[in-house]
């Protein structure tokens, strides 16, 4: 070795070249490795976050660019799932049930007879099942079914009185059900128990109830047929109260662990979410302009709404799709997007 580098100096230092191109490739080799290791460090990175697809910021700023189906909120994402209605035959009279994650994952159908019209669903407490109303191979009575969701095993709870039956919910303790009851003549507010059985009356007028987060209350939308308003009452139909005063008022509402009702108001296509407290106090719009907003159910933990909207097909019937944002208004994001009409959500487990 020693021979080696003593020849390799003598033939050096007669040709001075040399020792330039031997810097040179040692300087080449340094480059070499620092810019293989810095594409190794980029490699790991885990990919950065983009949100074109999810709007956030302050309502206004959501209508300037419509979120993408399937989008994440930006944070804090909500979970568990929405049922809704999903006119996939495109007909309105035979309306089905679907199912989807709150992150837009999960899609499912759960009803698929053609001859049956399913609308008006919502969770059972512990998220194992839903009650909806409809009618099944093509009768002309709606009545009230609640569907497993493990085996979609249905039991036909019926209605209870002569007419029409919908808009069930089931109480938080999971023993009651709340619904509409329509006699061809005026729509009410009924109670029975979970089996079907037991009617008894909460209000002479009313439709589209919801209970109270404990079950101590009902909420629905009654009044005068001409300007509809909120109210609230006790299962026996005791201690109404009117909760709103407001033009314009439509009827589906929920009410929210953390204290808040939703409602939606608006004259056809300027429909908007709008957000108080049960005493009528502390009023809002939150939906986003521009969506013709309705429908609006909160999250489980109270932090989100899903409504229906029209924010990417604004005036085409069946252009309806399933929105989710935060009960601010913020993080609009758009869950579905079909050619038929996705509506009437309900938040659960």
């Amino acid at each position: 070795m020693p021979t080696f580098f003593a020849s390799f100096s003598r033939f050096a230092r007669a040709n001075p070249w040399l020792w330039w191109l031997v810097v040179a490739l040692l300087v080449l080799a340094c480059l070499t490795v620092n810019l293989t290791g810095f594409l190794a460090l980029r490699g790991q990175r885990p990919p950065q976050p983009t949100h074109a697809s999810a709007v956030t910021g302050t309502p206004a700023a959501a209508t300037s660019s419509p979120a993408a189906p399937g989008a994440t909120p930006t944070s804090d994402a909500p979970g568990g799932r929405i049922v809704y209605t999903c006119m996939i035959s495109k007909n309105g009279e035979q309306n089905d049930l679907c199912l989807i994650n709150a992150d837009g994952s999960g899609f499912r159908r759960l009803t698929t007879n053609p001859l049956d019209d399913s609308f008006y669903a919502s969770f059972s407490p512990d998220g194992e099942s839903i009650i909806y109303a409809g009618r099944e191979d093509g009768n002309n009575f709606i009545e009230i079914f609640e569907l497993r969701l493990a085996d979609l095993a249905k039991t036909r709870l019926g209605c209870p009185l002569p007419g029409h039956c919908s808009a069930p919910t089931i109480s938080p303790d999971g023993r009651q059900i709340v619904f509409t009851y329509n006699d061809w003549e005026t729509l009410s507010v009924w109670i029975m128990d979970r089996d079907g059985s037991n009617p008894r009356q909460v209000s002479e007028i009313g439709w589209d109830p919801v209970w109270s987060p404990d079950g101590s209350r009902a909420l629905f939308a009654g009044g005068d047929p001409a300007r509809p308003q909120l109210f609230t009452a006790n299962p026996d139909g005791s201690d109404i109260f009117q909760v709103t005063n407001l033009d314009n008022l439509r009827g589906r509402s929920d009410w929210s662990v953390g204290g808040l009702i939703a409602t939606y108001q608006g004259t056809p296509w300027y429909r908007q979410v709008v957000v108080l407290r049960p005493d009528g106090s502390d009023y809002r719009v939150v939906s986003p302009p521009g969506g013709n907003s309705q429908g609006p159910s909160f999250s489980p933990d109270g932090q989100w709404i899903a409504f229906t909207g029209y924010y990417d097909h604004q005036g085409d019937t069946q252009g309806c799709e399933i929105y989710i944002m935060r009960v601010d208004g913020s993080d609009l994001t758009r869950l579905t997007d079909n050619d038929y009409c996705d509506w009437q959500p309900r938040w659960g487990r």
